[in-house]
């Protein structure tokens, strides 16, 4: 049975309890689960958790542990963006992730809404996708550098309103040549590299993260998946893995 460890509470910014989450992959009959919540950024207001409240989540997962340590177990992780500075050595694992790109010493995200995404290309960057994307795939080229991370989290998250092709090609020779240079520097690391359905969960895209491409540029190299729902509602835990399965990957940390 399969597990998930990029999973979201009440924390940050999911619809469900850690005990409601524990309860739905009890009933699902996973053997494992794991929670990562949002690190906290300034930036990221309601979406991350706060830094009083990561010290909340922290000790709300540990008792959980305790509680249903006859049931299931229970990991205690974080999604860690780029730009957190936070202590990691709270957490049983790290997902590293790349929420935002940086231009003048602001940040911006460029996942959190099509309008925002829109602003971001058209107004930051003047319409020229290409320098988006080289900007946004340098930063991911360094997520293990800086996070330490165990899981790499949803590799071209840039491509989250993008899937007909509407602001860019994913087979420009900018666009490849930058996602190129990412992979390359992260199949350097030990990490896992997550098949992300999330954006499928909530509508808005077909396929999950990362492009086809890049999946079999990373199984050619002899690495390995796991799979990841990015959990925002407990409905949605294991959202999608089924249609997954011939894929080869690890089904626990």
């Amino acid at each position: 049975m399969e597990s998930n460890y990029h999973t979201h509470t009440t924390f940050c910014d999911g619809a469900d309890s850690p005990e409601e989450l524990v309860a739905e992959a009890i009933r699902l009959g996973c053997p494992e689960i794991g929670f990562s919540g949002h690190s906290y950024l300034k930036e990221d207001g309601p979406y991350c958790m706060s830094e009083q409240g990561t010290f909340e989540y922290c000790r709300e997962i540990r008792a959980l542990q305790e509680k249903y340590r006859n049931r299931i177990t229970i990991r205690l992780g974080i999604e860690q963006d780029i730009f957190s500075r936070i202590d990691l050595s709270l957490f049983d694992y790290v997902i590293g992730a790349v929420h935002y790109v940086e231009k003048e010493g602001k940040k911006y995200a460029v996942d959190e809404s099509r309008e925002g995404f829109c602003t971001l290309l058209y107004e930051i960057y003047g319409g020229d996708a290409y320098a988006l994307a080289e900007d946004y795939y340098a930063l991911v080229a360094k997520v293990y550098e800086k996070t330490h991370c165990d899981i790499i989290a949803h590799f071209d998250l840039i491509t989250k309103y993008n899937e007909e092709g509407h602001y860019f090609d994913v087979s420009h020779p900018r666009y490849r040549a930058a996602a190129d240079a990412a992979l390359e520097e992260l199949l350097k690391t030990p990490c896992l590299l997550e098949v992300n359905t999330g954006a499928m969960a909530r509508g808005y895209r077909t396929q999950p993260y990362p492009e086809k491409r890049i999946l079999e540029r990373w199984l050619s190299a002899g690495k390995e998946l796991i799979f990841s729902s990015d959990c925002h509602d407990k409905r949605a835990l294991l959202y999608g893995f089924d249609a997954l399965a011939s894929l080869p990957h690890r089904s626990r940390l």
